[in-house]
């Protein structure tokens, strides 16, 4: 059986509505231009007391208040809470302003919590709900590329450790996503590259086919091209939504959506939160794993350098920064030991055993840095995000 028949290609559609198939949890995925005033869209939220919106205080004076008049009439009360704004605040102190902001409405069990910002801000407000009052709904509503295509789907949720990346959690399924592609327009160009990171993922991973799409459209991606968006959003997440039907709780065939980010949510916590953007370390990630794989024996070269021109040609990083530097390779290999996917002490890759199919292995230590030896030679120069 080929990728494209494990993932089967849903018809195209003026709006895309992707469904995960997962029982009484099951949901939809809604995917087009301008779905934020569009009052039918809202029809199939889930009814509730009251509604908290939690945003960021970049997303808050663009988005906010066209969502609470399109909830006004679905709830008796609909508030807006907005957090700072950054990968360095998806810590326990802003989950408890969530919570505290919860409280001081006398939400219930009943209220319901709108997700509206990027992948910090769908995993924090989905991990608030997952613990309040033990598990109150949530939507998710996400304004970037990244958690369109990537973090809004699927039902993690999680805050960062300073020692690691998403370590404390929960599996928490959202009652809807809404993926407004207008909303992408306002995305600065180092955003959108970062969700070009996830969306690049998809290829190497389950469908070739996608990856050649994206070869011939890059260009009309970073344009934000209406109908490049709609299809690249709309695989990614058929995609995604199927792995997840299959796998819930990544026991075993999710673990291939992590192509890339056992490398780099290292580099994430050893450069410190914020400092990259999370797509830029996947996309170094990916990068290093396209390696390893070769190293392995699995992959040609024609494919790593294929991976890596693609990755430039989407503005991202295809080298990874240095962490240490007496013993760099040594300090990737220490924090990517508290990855979620390592077992008493091993780490677990993700690697490509042919282009389209990936799986989980481990691979000796002395290999590994020789990975990271040949692919942090010189550290990127990038900007604080």
């Amino acid at each position: 059986m080929t990728p494209s028949n494990i993932f089967p290609k849903p018809a195209a559609a003026t709006m895309q509505r992707v469904d995960i198939a997962l029982g009484q949890r099951s949901y939809p995925i809604f995917i087009g231009q301008g779905l934020l005033g569009a009052p039918e869209i809202w029809q199939h939220m889930p009814d509730g007391t009251q509604a908290l919106i939690v945003t960021n205080t970049t997303v808050e004076p663009l988005y906010a208040a066209l969502l609470a008049s399109q909830l006004a009439g679905r709830y008796a009360r609909v508030r807006t809470f907005a957090l700072p704004d950054g990968e360095q605040y998806k810590t326990q102190d802003s989950l408890s302003l969530i919570f505290d902001a919860l409280v001081q409405t006398g939400a219930d069990r009943k209220s319901v919590i709108y997700a509206l910002g990027g992948g910090v801000v769908g995993d924090m407000a989905g991990f608030a709900a997952a613990c309040y009052m033990r598990g109150i709904s949530f939507v998710q509503v996400p304004t970037t590329l990244l958690a369109q295509v990537d973090s809004s789907v699927g039902g993690k949720t999680a805050i960062n450790h300073p020692q690691g990346k998403n370590l404390i959690g929960a599996f928490h399924q959202p009652r809807a996503v809404v993926c407004d592609l207008g909303v992408l327009r306002t995305l600065p160009a180092r955003e959108l590259s970062a969700g070009l990171a996830e969306v690049i993922k998809y290829g190497p991973i389950a469908d070739m086919e996608f990856f050649d799409w994206l070869e011939a459209n890059m260009e009309e991606l970073r344009a934000c091209d209406t109908a490049a968006l709609t299809h690249a959003v709309q695989r990614s997440c058929q995609i995604k939504a199927d792995v997840v039907a299959r796998d819930e709780h990544e026991a075993g065939l999710r673990t291939i959506l992590n192509f890339g980010h056992t490398f780099g949510h290292a580099i994430e916590a050893g450069m410190g939160y914020g400092r990259w953007l999370h797509g830029e370390a996947v996309a170094a990630g990916m990068c290093m794993g396209a390696h390893l794989s070769r190293a392995i024996g699995l992959v040609d070269d024609r494919f790593v350098r294929r991976l890596a021109a693609l990755l430039e040609r989407a503005g991202l990083p295809t080298r990874g920064p240095v962490l240490d530097g007496r013993d760099n390779a040594g300090r990737y290999l220490e924090l990517m030991r508290l990855d979620k996917k390592a077992e008493s002490g091993a780490i677990r890759f993700i690697v490509i055993e042919r282009p389209g199919r990936a799986v989980l292995r481990t691979a000796p230590d002395a290999l590994v840095r020789s990975v990271i030896d040949h692919c942090c030679e010189t550290e990127p120069v990038l900007q604080p995000a």
